[in-house]
């Protein structure tokens, strides 16, 4: 992840797109765009954020 990708997220319930502005080593801030503040910067933690990869099952024996 770093500074311009588009990324989707969940933000009140609703599937948004967020434009990544700053990565910090923990968080990241994110610019999203709303009905009366447009370009708001809003900060997550990169955990939250980052995509998370699958799981793969152990066979069992």
């Amino acid at each position: 992840m770093k500074s311009g990708d588009k990324i989707k997220l969940n933000f009140a319930g609703k599937p948004r797109e967020a434009v990544v502005h700053k990565v910090f080593p923990n968080s990241v801030h994110l610019k999203m765009d709303f009905d009366n503040h447009k370009g708001k910067i809003v900060k997550r933690k990169l955990q939250a954020v980052a995509a998370k990869p699958a799981k793969k099952k152990s066979k069992e024996k």
